[in-house]
């Protein structure tokens, strides 16, 4: 856990350079953390967490009540709190919380943890606090949330959302408040977050490091001061944080007076059925993130430009509809959906400019400036020294209409040798519509991350059996817990209705669920696979593939092979965008070194193991089964697939071979892998799953 009061000053946030959605976003949940939290996403090294961290020491400092473990507050102090309930005595200020949740947290780390001895044995109720309670009335700060288990992201948002976090094991149950400012940041690269948990998030923003040589000048000559000098730096910014947190404190005082006109409400309204959003929670962040920006100009009113600044905000990864699309909004058509349900109403006689001199919706204020602005947070000095600029100012996400699924052309460009390319090499061609594919599951039982594909043993999950604890205490299965200790009651001379429980006798669940793979993809990219009719179909079967290791929480990886050698065109990840994307710009020919694409394979699948040595790999290796690179093609890729085949490597031999005259050579080599191969018609028909569960059949035929 961190918080703010550590022994080195945190980065200013107004020594921020740039970032103006993100520091904007983070600001507005500071004011009102009815928001809902804020999502930060953008590549790294663009100091995503050095900007969440710096907003810690802008939070107003709290009263809570003395030895509360829960944050209580004095005036109005949580009466079902745990440790409750309070009397009237000391009140402590403490600064604002920032709580860090690791990606591997368990689950007790996350919402607390319950004594089951002490319950059993005396009926006490005695719960440790996890990190939601230490982050309640602060921030807590989740990097890489897209690397958080998914039952974790769900424990935490619903706990955002309700304000309170419970915890049951065995029928004894503890909840606590838990209302926090909820911030997130991921790298897109290493995979999405489910549509569902993004609309969880209040608000989203996007970074990336500027491209402007004088502004990276600014970040690099500021870091390397601050970190020369982390006092001295503070210091040389304490008024411009000063003035910075009297402006949070200030709007946070006229938010109750901020009023949300019909107008406005229309608006927001309208633009959520405009982008076509699921369910209503767009159209209330919208509503509170508009009221905020309000608040923050030091305006009472809601105008129209709040309203598309909270669109910009609060609308652009609701409107993701599959893992290949990016978060986007249209912003011509945001302007075209504002102007048409704000004429008729209008935006009160109030208001008679609100959207500036020139009647657009980045006018600004009457003055292009000042109080009537946008949301603008300062940059380089306070409030007083630098007005906001108007909202024309505000730099956007460029591109935000988010890309459709790849799929192929309906006239193709005619196949050529792209500049500079590979004698023989055609262009890459686009992917037939992806469709959906039955499970493939990898033989037997594994114990990897929770996922959706292969059986595995999991924290979660049917129960199936149980056993002594292996290190802390897991799920208990209370009825062995109770078997093992009936036995010894009289001995441990018993007297009381209460059981006699020793920690020998606790007995956790055995549980069996769901595990994610490692999906390795190995595609032939060789003149062979190079008619264009073909080569669209197998990209329509391993996009269809991709998405379905997406649904499954897989990681995937994809090797090609072709010309002289095979090229890792995507290590394992868990972004399946990445390798959407990687796969649309495939290029085809030359000859087929079908054995360096196995060998490749095997590297790869090698390294993971060490690296995640619980991880399942399956293989599904793309090819009409023709080998023709390097010496002894058909010997060397022989050996390659037993190689593979004696580690236990599940795989499935998807035959792109076409003609009236087949030689059934993807047959062979699925022999030789010891696992199943199918056609690419049965894999478009769908029926691709069912024969991969032949696989572990097949080996034990073998």
């Amino acid at each position: 856990m961190t918080t703010a009061h550590n022994t080195t000053p945190q980065y200013p946030f107004t020594a921020v350079v740039g970032m103006d959605d993100l520091r904007l976003a983070l600001l507005l949940n500071a004011v009102s953390p009815a928001v809902g939290g804020v999502l930060v996403r953008g590549e790294k090294g663009t100091a995503k967490s050095t900007a969440v961290r710096a907003l810690s020491a802008l939070m107003p400092a709290v009263d809570v009540v003395g030895g509360c473990r829960f944050a209580c507050a004095p005036d109005a102090p949580d009466p079902g709190c745990p440790d409750g309930p309070h009397e009237t005595g000391a009140v402590e200020e403490r600064p604002t919380r920032m709580v860090e949740l690791p990606v591997g947290a368990s689950e007790d780390r996350l919402v607390g943890a319950l004594d089951i001895e002490r319950a059993l044995s005396e009926g006490v109720k005695a719960f440790e606090p996890g990190l939601l309670a230490d982050a309640h009335r602060g921030i807590l700060y989740v990097d890489e949330v897209n690397l958080l288990h998914d039952h974790l992201v769900d424990l935490l948002l619903d706990a955002a959302a309700m304000g309170a976090s419970y915890v049951e094991r065995e029928g004894v149950s503890v909840r606590h408040a838990a209302r926090f400012l909820l911030v997130g940041t991921m790298n897109p690269e290493e995979g999405e977050l489910r549509p569902q948990l993004l609309d969880r998030f209040g608000l989203t923003v996007e970074v990336a490091a500027s491209r402007e040589p004088d502004e990276r000048v600014t970040v690099v000559r500021r870091r390397l001061a601050y970190d020369a000098d982390p006092a001295g730096f503070a210091a040389d910014w304490a008024a411009e944080e000063d003035a910075l947190r009297g402006r949070i404190a200030a709007a946070r005082e006229l938010l109750p007076r901020v009023t949300l006109g019909d107008a406005a409400l229309r608006q927001i309204a309208a633009t959520c059925a405009a982008f076509e959003v699921d369910g209503m929670r767009a159209d209330i962040v919208m509503a509170r993130t508009a009221t905020a920006l309000a608040a923050w100009a030091g305006r009472t009113d809601v105008l129209e430009e709040d309203v598309r600044q909270a669109a910009l905000l609060a609308l652009p990864h609701r409107r993701r509809r599959n893992p290949f699309d990016a978060p986007g909004l249209d912003e011509d058509k945001l302007d075209q959906t504002l102007e048409e349900f704000g004429a008729d109403e209008g935006t009160g006689e109030d208001d008679p400019e609100p959207d500036g001199p020139d009647g657009g919706p980045d006018g600004g204020g009457p003055d292009g400036g000042g109080p009537e602005g946008g949301g603008q947070p300062p940059q380089d000095g306070g409030p007083e020294e630098a007005p906001l600029p108007p909202e024309a100012e505000l730099p956007h996400q460029q591109d935000r209409e988010a890309p459709q699924t790849p799929q192929a052309p309906e006239k193709p460009e005619p196949e050529s040798a792209p500049q500079g390319g590979a004698a023989g090499e055609k262009a890459a061609v686009g992917a037939t519509e992806p469709f959906r594919t039955r499970r493939l599951d990898v033989p037997g039982l594994g114990e990897g991350a929770d996922g959706r594909r292969s059986r595995a043993r999991t924290a979660h999950g049917r129960t199936t059996g149980a056993r002594r604890p292996q290190g802390a205490l897991g799920k208990l299965h209370l009825a062995a817990t109770v078997q093992a200790a009936a036995p010894h009651q009289r001995s441990r001379g018993r007297a009381g209705r209460g059981l006699v429980v020793r920690r020998d006798d606790l007995r956790e669940a055995v549980r069996e669920g769901r595990e994610g793979n490692l999906v390795l993809f190995v595609v032939d990219a060789s003149g062979s696979m190079a008619a264009r009719k073909r080569m669209s179909a197998v990209k329509g079967a391993v996009l269809s593939l991709l998405l379905d290791a997406y649904q499954r929480r897989d990681k995937i990886g994809l090797i090609t092979f072709r010309g002289t050698g095979a090229e890792l065109a995507l290590p394992p990840t868990s972004s399946v965008e990445a390798g959407a994307a990687r796969l649309e710009q495939l290029p085809t020919g030359g000859r087929t070194p079908l054995s360096e694409g196995l060998l490749r394979a095997h590297e790869v699948l090698r390294v993971e193991r060490m690296r995640d040595a619980s991880r399942r790999p399956l293989l599904v290796v793309v090819t009409d089964g023709r080998a023709t690179g390097g010496p002894e093609p058909v010997v060397r890729a022989a050996r390659a697939a037993r190689l593979l085949a004696g580690e236990g490597t599940a795989s499935v031999v998807v035959d792109c071979e076409a003609g009236p005259v087949r030689l059934g050579l993807a047959g062979e080599l699925a022999r030789e892998l010891q696992g199943t191969a199918i056609t690419l018609d049965e894999l478009r028909a769908d029926s691709v799953s069912a024969l991969v569960r032949t696989v572990q059949g097949n080996r034990k035929a073998a």
